[in-house]
């Protein structure tokens, strides 16, 4: 909440204060302020009386929260690096950003392009067991990305550095259908590993259902079904 500092002047009449009708307002809106009792006369005998106010809290628009979530995130290893306090404070910018989501994200033609995963507050949601605490301690994510391709291909690619000299890379290809206006639905297929020269599948198919939060021509957020928060940022390619 912000503050502001107000210096107020009386004139002293019989030791006391003449009235004063004194009116402050922040962005049209008026300030209930209180006056200490503490009094300090000035030798031209004036008596001032310095008080701190603080002002209504003031909206963010979008694109400072966006910067805010971005920051928040940046360098945590996608979330994995943060504390439970930080993790709640990316989770109540989200909510604020929810506010300034479209009516029908997933008609929204931003919805297509390359993704960069730079936050899940579920660290295995998006990697899977590559990710998981035993995971990390052998393969190190190197990128994640997500590109979603119209009219309804979604592209998932991990890819990692095993025992810090090996690169390899796990993608998924599946398809996504809407089920409403926000929420969305991909089925993949089985996934492909591929490690130095090898390369095969594994598994079988899976789905996943995603809820998306807020969109705009630079993040993406989502929540998956078991509460899991995504935050996605555009993937921009140098000319």
């Amino acid at each position: 909440m912000a503050s502001s500092s107000v210096v107020l002047s009386y004139s002293l009449r019989g030791g006391e204060f003449s009235k004063s009708r004194t009116l402050i307002s922040v962005s049209n809106r008026p300030l209930t302020v209180s006056i200490p009792l503490h009094r300090r006369p000035h030798k031209n005998g004036r008596v001032f009386a310095s008080i701190s106010v603080s002002s209504p809290a003031v909206r963010t628009g979008p694109e400072d929260l966006v910067a805010s979530i971005l920051s928040k995130v940046s360098q945590t290893d996608r979330g994995v690096l943060l504390t439970k306090d930080k993790h709640k404070e990316v989770a109540e910018v989200a909510l604020e950003l929810q506010r300034y989501c479209v009516r029908e994200p997933v008609k929204c033609p931003l919805i297509f392009g390359e993704w960069d995963v730079v936050y899940c507050s579920n660290p295995t949601s998006p990697g899977g067991g590559y990710r998981s605490a035993i995971g990390r301690l052998f393969f190190k994510a190197k990128e994640m990305t997500q590109v979603v391709e119209a009219p309804d291909i979604v592209k998932n690619k991990v890819s990692f550095s095993a025992l810090g000299f090996l690169d390899g890379e796990v993608s998924l290809k599946g398809k996504m259908k809407a089920l409403d206006d926000k929420w969305i639905q991909v089925v993949f297929e089985p996934p492909e590993l591929r490690v130095g020269a090898l390369e095969f599948r594994y598994g079988g198919e899976s789905e996943v259902k995603l809820e998306i939060t807020y969109i705009d021509d630079k993040v993406r957020l989502g929540k998956g079904s078991r509460g899991s928060l995504f935050v996605f940022e555009r993937i921009r390619k140098s000319v």
